[in-house]
């Protein structure tokens, strides 16, 4: 598979595209003022502890408090990680024994924290005491004694062979995780990323003592190295970038952690688009639509909600050529890798239900099944996925760690309030003649007198000309006549009414 990462930097935005044989996998975009938080380090003071909610709220000098879970306050367990275990440092902090919150902290304590999770709407960033700092290669946690090999590390010799090097480099304290990356590294490039991360923690330490909460301590790096970090492999055959600063940049920290990758680092100088040139700005465009297309004709329809995102599968266009078992079951092939890679492009996290055409033979719904999770493979968030239902249900979890690319881009809607949806023509117009007949009501004591209705343009064509009989016998009810004005600048639900 041919990949490129492609950065388009402007003094107040920069985007960061990852293509995946031309095709767009992932987006990520930071605004100024807008800089992600997630991997930041604070010395926060608790506000507030709520042990029916197990949880506390921590000041850390951002817009919101931090939301403290007890879950995310833990000791530390003794001992190694199974060499079998999928490490999900992510959460940013090992297994252990838990300890009720009220006993663990109280308002006032000042607390070392990392964001695990950015403000996501009306939420406040969450947060851990389980601090984690990724390297190129590895991530070393302080409160942890484990030592880590990435799942996707397979070959049994080599991760032997890391954990070797890693207990031979890494101090008594905290733990480690080798990221797949580490593959084929040598010993001493571990311990070299072994001793910049303990120093680095260090560091942090001795700042903490003398700041004074709320503080930053540590940032993470911004999101052009972040994504170099944790984008760049063998397998990224270039990476293009419209900046000479941030190319510039690049090149230096390729040129430390990953100096045979460093001539893979191109300054991209010509007028039109960076992202024009790679067709990625159309890409993006999409990004945001309902609806997905499959190459066969068939499509997805994405439908983001605030409890959880629905996916439903359609044929569309495609027919098939054989039977509509065989229809059926192509689409829905087709539809589980499609659905990953808008998971991923769109950052879709929580709960998410795919709903995949009915499929009436077993063997059809295993197959899926192995398509979709070996799309997942591909996907650097934590997913947690159960068996399709009869009904071609599929109910999974996605990491959710920023805000989904919807949100990122766009605004709720001030015309229908962010609804999606607003009241028909139809519907407004009869609202209004209940509204007259209220208001005449409550006038009552004023006599016979004239009731205008102001309203937008299409409501007030649809009362003349559909509505006629009803006001003609509406004033000789009232005893008042009903005047209708166009309102050019109103829209479709807005009208008012008053009473002479």
């Amino acid at each position: 598979m041919r990949k490129q990462i492609i950065v388009n930097s402007t003094p107040n935005e920069v985007r960061v595209a990852l293509l995946e044989n031309g095709i767009l996998a992932e987006i990520h975009i930071e605004r100024s003022g807008e800089e992600a938080a997630a991997g930041n380090i604070y010395k926060g003071k608790v506000l507030r502890v709520l042990p029916g909610m197990q949880a506390a709220f921590v000041d850390l000098g951002l817009e919101k408090a931090g939301f403290l879970h007890a879950s995310d306050v833990l000791v530390p367990a003794a001992g190694s990680a199974n060499d079998d275990e999928e490490v999900q440092y992510e959460e940013g902090g090992w297994s252990g024994r838990y300890i009720p919150i009220e006993k663990k902290v109280k308002p006032g304590d000042e607390l070392v924290v990392q964001i695990a999770k950015e403000p996501l709407g009306t939420k406040g960033a969450r947060i851990t005491t389980n601090v984690s700092l990724p390297g190129r290669y590895l991530v070393y946690m302080p409160t942890g004694r484990q030592i880590g090999i990435s799942k996707r590390i397979e070959d049994a010799r080599e991760r032997r062979r890391l954990r070797d090097a890693i207990t031979g480099a890494k101090s008594s304290d905290g733990g480690v995780i080798a990221r797949t990356s580490c593959e084929g590294l040598s010993t001493a490039d571990v311990s070299a990323d072994i001793r910049a991360l303990e120093g680095g923690w260090r560091d942090i330490v001795a700042k903490s003592k003398n700041a004074r909460a709320p503080a930053l301590l540590h940032s993470d790096l911004d999101l052009v190295l972040r994504c170099v970090r944790d984008m760049l492999s063998e397998e990224v055959d270039q990476i293009t970038i419209d900046s000479e600063e941030d190319a510039r940049r690049t090149r230096d920290y390729v040129s430390t952690f990953m100096p045979r990758l460093a001539g893979r680092v191109d300054a991209y100088s010509e007028l039109e688009p960076v992202f024009d040139r790679h067709g990625v700005e159309e890409q993006v465009s999409r990004a945001t639509d309902p609806r997905a297309w499959l190459k066969s004709g068939g499509y997805i329809v994405v439908d983001q909600g605030e409890a959880l995102t629905m996916i439903d599968v359609n044929t569309g266009r495609y027919v098939g050529r054989r039977s509509q078992a065989e229809t059926v079951f192509k689409t829905n092939l087709e539809a589980a890798e499609e659905v990953v890679q808008q998971l991923r492009l769109r950052n879709i996290g929580g709960i998410i239900i795919i709903d995949f055409i009915d499929m009436e033979e077993s063997g059809h719904r295993d197959k899926v099944m192995q398509a979709l999770s070996k799309a997942l493979d591909r996907d650097k968030a934590r997913t947690t996925i159960l068996r399709i239902s009869e009904l071609g249900l599929v109910q999974m979890t996605r990491k959710r760690t920023r805000e989904n690319l919807e949100r990122l881009l766009s605004s709720p809607c001030p015309y229908c309030d962010g609804r999606g949806r607003i009241k028909s023509v139809t519907t407004v117009a009869h609202e209004v003649l209940r509204n007259v007949q209220r208001e005449a009501a409550r006038a009552r004591g004023n006599g016979g007198g004239r009731i205008t209705v102001r309203a937008n343009r299409d409501v007030i064509s649809y009362l003349v000309h559909d509505e006629e009989d009803t006001i003609r016998n509406l004033q000789k009810r009232l005893g008042r006549n009903v005047t209708l004005k166009v309102a050019d600048k109103y829209h479709q639900e807005q009208y008012d009414i008053v009473a002479a």
